[in-house]
Parts: structure tokens; C-alpha cells; sequence
């Protein structure tokens, strides 16, 4: 027999007993909030308790719980918690308060997050029994709820600046949850996003900006401009997704009106807008919390320019799109607008508010849908067939699933075992009794399914900075600021790289113990030119931007030069100086090297007498920020210059003219030479990366990455995996690209991301590990005044979580791979 729930009053008389019994007069709050819960059900409405936690006290908590706990045997149907302002009742005591619901709790607001970090990291890792938790404004960085939140259908983390990322299974935990608004967060990257999303099976409703009726737009500001309303919630869809669920592709066919459907879609949304921030005094060192962005507000959130300047403010602009009409601006202009819904008959303008940064990737909404085939609304607009037809192609067109155009990921397992099976069928023999290998079993199939097997598990590859030790004088984890650094070209395990301070050291970068170190003395300010002679692996030239230029023999020279090594230090081999250098190049038999700078001018240098041989003046309008020999022609190289033209020369013909002339429609920060000298790699400001034919300078392939707007983002780009990957990034973005050489689309994103409070980083140069396949390097600085750069080490095929696996230690032979 099920047991008999007591009535309200009967609760109400148990919270004046529990007082009693703990010497607390009664809060008001609590009986006021039985009384309205006892009207509402006497009145054939949802008997629901709302506890507001600003109304109570510590001293009011023992009794509170005491009869929360009563909650499940009483005829309350529902509890619903919240706060609007700063709360004096404990954090620890107010999740104790949600957690004495049991099965009741149904919606859990936080709008105040006064409670501290402890309150929201036991929150993430224990997790809640609410239906719907609305966290807006909430300080999380990287978001990681790993508790349990099995009851959640509604998560609502609109406004959350600070909110750039997710941990791998931060989703895992939320079987049920169906709807997830993330409005005007810093959330960016693609892949990372949705590897995160698609943990959820339930996610029908997402939204990372709101489009919203031209119609609405009046109410919806003034709505905005009424104080008394506290927050934009995501869509009350209880309704929508409890009572009466609806099919979304049955009510919307391809004939149906799409006004019409969103007008009724919107008509369960209570659209109003947070107006509340409370700022939090708290400096938080941990990666996942940053309290710094909570801020008092008088009424009106201001626009958080510094969140979104990298795309010129648009973010906070409202965006008009006719329906049906000409009228509709260009994708790229619009926060993700690119669907075939634009195309319907109706003739309802929309206005786009709230966009996240995500909303700016070219090719958003596509890939959105593309990845997440549950999805039913994304941004308020209803996802047909059409749409869903549409975004396969784009996805098709722009991205790649897996490396080398495989289509189905396969496990590593069944890799080796076909490798094993078919090595046993491939030896054949001819009718001279030679054995010959078959097509199918060749080395680099096994390692491009090897590596799409790799890369596609995870989308948290392993970044790991590179620590420098000096056992000899038993020093670890030496700090060195790296401005440049370069793979050694033969020697898997060494790297160089010079400092802001004229250090040059040479470091094995597996395991980190320093090998050389080249102080200054005082001759060479930021090395910014360093190159490796090939034939003397052991040779090296570093250039400084005051104009010194050194060649070093590393075998010489003591692990570390201090002062009392320098008598026993052999002296560098010096050139003439070469004013304001920025680059150096040697060629392919290590006779010459070239090197440019702030000027119009390249010089020559002789290696073998130490003589300039000659300075080439006017080679371009401005300054040339690099130059590069090709890789096997000891005549050739390659100048790129701000004056937007990338030219080709020959020194066999005196380089007055050049061979041909390739223009950007920006200024050139680099230009690189693909492993075979089959192409050219340039890479202008702001995301203009193209490849050219190196034969005569024709574009081969335009990798069309989104701009930014900015004038001072500086774009450089170098190859990976021979020539079959290139991996670009610019120095206003925390974001490296990684796409193929041979068709333009983009694998994936790797974002750098520091700790803790302003760290920000962005890509202040990267190259591609000649050896590893799918491993890159990254010399990054953080954003903050009077910070240090680091040198990360990428391993896109260990996750985050593992980055001991593929072996990074190991020695693994060149890549020769010659194209996807």
C-alpha cells in the first residue's frame, strides 16, 4: 500500500517544530512560500515551493533542510531554488538545500555566484537532481560537470565571458538533457565543441546566439530595458518537451512556413535579459574558474568589447536577414547564417542578438548540423531535411572527417591485424623468382590509416611545453623567453631556439636536457634568423635584430657557456652585420645563406670564406620579413614582403628581375618552400594563406580562413606531414588550423589555452615536425603585459588525457609523404 502524503499545513507545522527544536525563530519566507504552494493547489495549480535562497540566513539552514527533506512525502509536486543578489547563506549550506530535494527539484537558478568556487566545483563534480539549472553568468573558463545531473533536460550558461571550452566528457552525465543555450560566451572552436556536444544522445535545442523575429524586436528591447525583469531564459519548453512533445520534421515540411513555425516556437519564450552581475572579489588560480569577469551592472549589461575584438565588435551588433528576399546579406557577414531556410517563401525579417565567437567560424551552422544529426533547432531555427542535405554538402566541401579522406573511422587494432595478415599474401613471386611487394600493403597506407585512426579519437590532442634542464649544474625546468626556433634536419631529437635576450640554445626537446647554450655577451640582442646547415648538422646561424650574424659549431661549445667556460669557448664564426634583421636562410649545400630585414635589401653570404658577397637593394616597395631557399636548389629562393607581392629568384640569372611576381591583397608576413619545392606556402596578414605552384606562380589552392578584421593579426604558416598538411596561426588568435595541403579542408583546431586569471595566448610562430607525423611545435605568448613565451609540443595523435601514447620518444624516420 502506497504510503499517505501529508498535506501543506502539516508541512508547515513540522518547519515551526524543527525551529523550535533547534532555538530559530521561523522564517517568513518559508511559510509564506508553503502558503503560496497550499493557494496555488487549491486552485487545481502546480502545487510548486519556491525557496528563495537571498531570504535566509546560516542560522535559518538546519531547519530549512530538515524540512526540504520532508518535501518527498508531502503533496508538493515540485521545488524550484533560486537567488538574484548577493546571498548571505553559505555556499556549502545552499547546495546541501538543493540536494535534500531528492526527486522534487525541479528548477535550480543561480544568478549570484557569491558562494565561492567551492560551491560550483562540487556542484560540477557531484552533480545535481534538477530538471533545469540555469548557471547564466556564470565564472566557469572550462567547463567539466562530470556529476551526476541524470534529471537535467535544460541547461542555460548564457552570458558566461568567461566560458572558452569544454573538457572531453563534461557532457557525459546528462543523458536527458535536450535543450543548451550558451549565448555570449568565448566558446570558439568547432571541434572541440561539438566532440564535446555529441556526448549528449538527448540534445535537440541548442543555441550559441538567438534569432529572433524582427516582429519581437520592439518587446524584446523594451524587455531588455525593464529592470524588473531578471534574466533571458532559455525557452520555457516544459510544455514542448514533457507534456505534448512535437516532431519537429513533421511540423516542418519543406512546404511549411518557416515564420510560422518560429512564431509559434517563440511564443514559449520568456525573452528578457539579466541585468544582475554581481562582482566577486576572489583571484582564482584555478583553470576552470576565473570570478574576474563578474561585474556590478546599473540596470544594462554593457557590450563586452573586450571579449569579442577580434571580430571588430560585430558580435553585439543585430543582424537583419529578409526571408524570401534578395535582400539577405553575405554568410560570411552574418554570426552563422548560412542556411537554406533563407531561400523560403516567407518575407519575416529575422535579427541575430548574443552570438558567441563560434558563430563567426565560416561554415558554423553547417558543420553544426552536419555533426550533430539529433540537433532539431539550432539558434531558435528549426532544422529540416533540406537543411540537413544542404549541411552534408558544405561539410563535405570544407572539412575533412578523418586525415586522408578516410571515411569511416577503424580501430588501430584491425589496423595491424589486416597489416600482419596481408604482409603474409603480399610477397608474390615473378617469373624471374624475384619477390615483389603488393600496392595495397605499402608503408604509407598503414601509417595515414594509422594516424586517421589517431586524430579522429580525440579532439584534445597533447600539448606539452617544453621544459630545459642542465643536469651538469643540476638545474631543472630553466626559464628561457623563446622568440624563434627551428627542427633540426637531421636529428629527430634536437631543436634550437633563440630568446628576447640573444641566448641561443640547443636542447633536446624528447627529453628536454639542454645540449648547448650560447649566452649573448653582450653582441646580440632577440635572435630572430636561425638555420641549420645540412651537410654540418652540427653548424648553425643565428642572427639577432640588431644586425649580428654568427654561425656556431654546437659540438664546440659546453653545455652551458657561463662565465667560467668562457676562455675555454671557441669564438663564433662572424659575418658583416646585416641592419634590423629579421630572417636567415641557408641554402641546400650550405655554400650561401641570405638574410632580410626592415629593408627593401637581401644580402649573400659566403659560409665557407665568411665574406657578404654581395647586397641585392630594391627587390621589393617595402621591407621583407622573409626569405627562404628552396630545399634542393642551392640557386633558388623566395622573398615575401609587406608590400603584398611574394617573388621567386634565381641567383644563376643576377636577381634583378625576379623569375615572377605573386601578389596578396595584404601584406606577406611569410613564404616557405614545400618539402619537394612542388609548391610555394605564403601567408599574408589576417588569414590570407595560399598555396602557389612553385614552377611559375599560379595559386594551386586558396585556404580561404576566415579573416578577422584586424590589420595587426599576422598569419604564419608552415607544412606538416611532408606536404600533405599545412598548420597555420596568427598572432591575435589562440587558435592553430590545421588543414590539407591538397584540398583546403580544415581537419581540425588546436586551441592554446593557459591557466588561470588573463592568460590568454596567442600563435607567435609554429613549425611542423619533420620527423612525426601529425607533431607540430607552437611557440606561444600570452596575451598579459611582461609575460613569457612558451614553446609547446603538439601531439594530434595523443589525446589531452594520454599524452604518453604514439610514442613521442621514439626515433621515427622522415616523412616523404607526397600529398593526401
Amino acid at each position: 500500500m502506497a504510503k499517505e502524503r501529508f498535506d501543506i499545513p502539516a508541512l508547515e507545522k513540522r518547519y515551526i517544530d524543527y525551529c523550535r527544536r533547534h532555538g530559530v525563530p521561523p522564517n517568513s519566507a518559508v511559510i509564506s512560500g508553503l502558503f503560496k504552494a497550499d493557494a496555488k493547489r487549491a486552485h487545481n495549480g502546480t502545487c510548486n515551493l519556491e525557496i528563495v535562497l537571498d531570504q535566509f540566513k546560516d542560522i535559518d539552514f538546519l531547519p530549512l533542510l530538515n524540512v526540504l527533506m520532508d518535501v518527498d512525502e508531502s503533496l508538493i509536486e515540485s521545488v524550484d531554488i533560486r537567488n538574484e543578489s548577493s546571498c548571505m547563506l553559505s555556499g556549502e549550506y545552499a547546495l546541501s538545500l538543493m540536494r535534500a530535494v531528492n526527486k522534487k527539484l525541479r528548477n535550480v537558478d543561480i544568478d549570484d555566484f557569491s558562494f565561492g568556487r567551492i560551491f560550483l566545483r562540487d556542484l560540477s563534480h557531484r552533480g545535481l537532481g534538477c530538471e533545469v539549472l540555469n548557471l547564466r553568468s556564470s565564472p566557469f573558463r572550462k567547463l567539466n560537470m562530470m556529476g551526476q545531473f541524470e534529471r537535467l533536460h535544460t541547461l542555460n550558461l548564457d552570458y558566461s565571458s568567461s566560458l572558452t571550452s569544454f573538457r572531453e566528457d563534461c557532457f557525459s552525465c546528462m543523458p536527458n538533457l535536450r535543450f543548451l543555450s550558451m549565448c555570449e560566451t568565448r566558446v570558439s572552436n568547432l571541434f572541440t565543441t561539438v566532440a564535446a556536444l555529441s556526448k549528449i544522445p538527448s540534445l535537440t535545442v541548442l543555441r550559441f546566439q538567438k534569432w529572433l523575429f524582427s516582429d519581437d524586436a520592439e518587446s524584446f528591447v523594451r524587455k531588455r530595458d525593464d529592470r524588473s525583469h531578471s534574466h533571458l531564459s532559455l525557452p520555457n519548453l516544459d510544455g514542448y518537451s514533457e507534456a505534448s512533445p512535437i516532431d519537429i520534421e513533421q511540423e516542418m515540411d519543406e512546404n511549411s512556413s518557416t515564420s510560422e513555425f518560429l512564431r509559434n516556437l517563440f511564443s514559449l519564450d520568456n525573452l528578457v535579459i539579466d541585468q544582475e552581475m554581481q562582482s566577486a572579489n576572489e583571484e582564482s588560480d584555478d583553470s576552470e574558474l576565473d570570478f574576474s569577469s563578474l561585474r556590478q551592472d546599473n540596470g544594462l549589461r554593457e557590450p563586452l568589447s573586450d571579449v569579442f575584438s577580434w571580430r571588430s565588435g560585430r558580435a553585439h551588433m543585430q543582424y537583419e536577414v529578409n526571408f524570401g528576399t534578395s535582400q539577405c546579406p553575405n554568410e560570411e557577414d552574418l554570426p552563422g547564417f548560412s542556411s537554406p531556410t533563407s531561400q523560403s517563401n516567407s518575407a519575416s525579417k529575422y535579427i541575430s542578438c548574443y552570438a558567441s565567437p563560434i558563430c563567426f567560424e565560416k561554415h558554423y551552422r553547417a558543420f553544426m548540423i552536419a555533426s550533430l544529426p539529433n540537433l532539431k533547432v539550432l539558434d531558435n531555427l528549426p532544422i529540416r531535411k533540406i537543411d540537413k542535405e544542404w549541411a552534408a554538402r558544405i561539410f563535405a566541401q570544407h572539412f575533412e572527417y578523418l586525415p586522408y579522406r578516410r571515411k569511416a573511422k577503424e580501430s588501430i587494432v584491425s589496423i595491424l591485424w589486416n597489416r600482419e595478415i596481408k604482409s603474409s599474401h603480399s610477397r608474390v613471386t615473378n617469373h624471374n623468382n624475384k619477390t615483389m611487394c603488393s600496392s595495397g600493403s605499402s608503408q604509407h597506407h598503414y601509417m595515414r590509416s594509422l594516424c586517421a585512426a589517431k586524430v579522429g579519437s580525440s579532439c584534445w590532442p597533447s600539448l606539452q611545453p617544453l621544459s630545459c634542464t642542465d643536469c651538469s649544474l643540476g638545474l631543472e625546468n630553466l626559464s628561457f623567453r623563446p622568440r624563434q626556433f627551428e627542427y633540426h634536419p637531421s636529428n629527430p631529437s634536437l631543436m634550437v631556439f633563440g630568446t628576447l635576450d640573444g641566448v641561443v640554445v640547443v636542447v633536446n626537446h624528447e627529453s628536454g636536457k639542454i645540449v648547448s647554450q650560447i649566452p649573448s655577451l653582450g653582441e646580440m640582442s632577440s635572435v630572430l634568423g636561425l638555420s641549420w646547415l645540412k651537410k654540418h648538422p652540427y653548424k648553425l646561424i643565428a642572427g639577432s635584430d640588431n644586425g649580428s650574424l654568427r654561425l656556431y659549431d654546437i659540438q664546440s661549445i659546453p653545455p652551458v657557456a657561463t662565465r667560467t667556460h668562457l676562455r675555454a669557448t671557441p669564438s663564433p664564426i662572424t659575418f658583416d652585420d646585416f641592419e634590423q634583421l629579421t630572417s636567415v636562410h641557408v641554402n641546400s649545400t650550405d655554400e650561401l645563406f641570405v638574410a632580410s630585414g626592415y629593408s627593401r635589401n637581401v644580402a649573400l653570404y659566403d659560409i665557407g670564406s665568411g665574406r657578404r658577397l654581395e647586397v641585392f637593394t630594391d627587390m621589393h616597395q617595402e621591407h621583407i620579413n622573409v626569405v627562404k631557399f628552396s630545399n634542393h636548389s642551392p640557386s633558388i629562393f623566395a622573398t615575401s614582403s609587406f608590400d603584398r607581392d611574394v617573388k621567386l629568384w634565381d641567383l644563376r640569372q643576377k636577381p634583378i628581375r625576379p623569375c615572377y611576381t605573386a601578389s596578396s591583397s595584404k601584406g606577406n608576413v611569410m613564404v616557405c618552400f614545400s618539402p619537394d619545392d612542388h609548391y610555394l606556402l605564403t601567408s599574408a596578414v589576417d588569414n590570407e594563406v595560399k598555396q602557389l605552384l612553385a614552377a611559375d606562380g599560379r595559386i594551386h589552392l586558396d585556404f580561404g580562413i576566415a579573416p578577422t578584421g584586424s590589420s595587426q593579426n599576422y598569419t604564419r604558416s608552415y607544412y606538416l606531414n611532408g606536404r600533405d598538411y599545412i598548420v597555420s596561426g596568427s598572432c591575435d588568435q589562440h587558435v592553430v588550423r590545421v588543414c590539407c595541403a591538397q584540398t583546403g579542408r580544415r581537419l581540425m583546431d588546436v586551441s592554446l589555452e593557459g591557466r588561470g586569471l588573463g592568460t590568454s595566448m596567442f600563435v607567435q610562430s609554429l613549425r611542423g615536425d619533420p620527423f612525426r607525423e601529425f607533431n607540430m611545435s607552437i611557440l606561444a605568448a600570452y596575451m598579459r603585459p611582461n609575460s613569457r613565451s612558451e614553446i609547446f609540443k603538439v601531439n594530434l595523435l595523443a589525446s589531452s588525457g594520454h599524452a604518453s601514447e604514439y610514442a613521442c620518444r621514439q626515433s621515427v624516420p622522415p616523412s616523404n609523404s607526397m600529398g593526401g
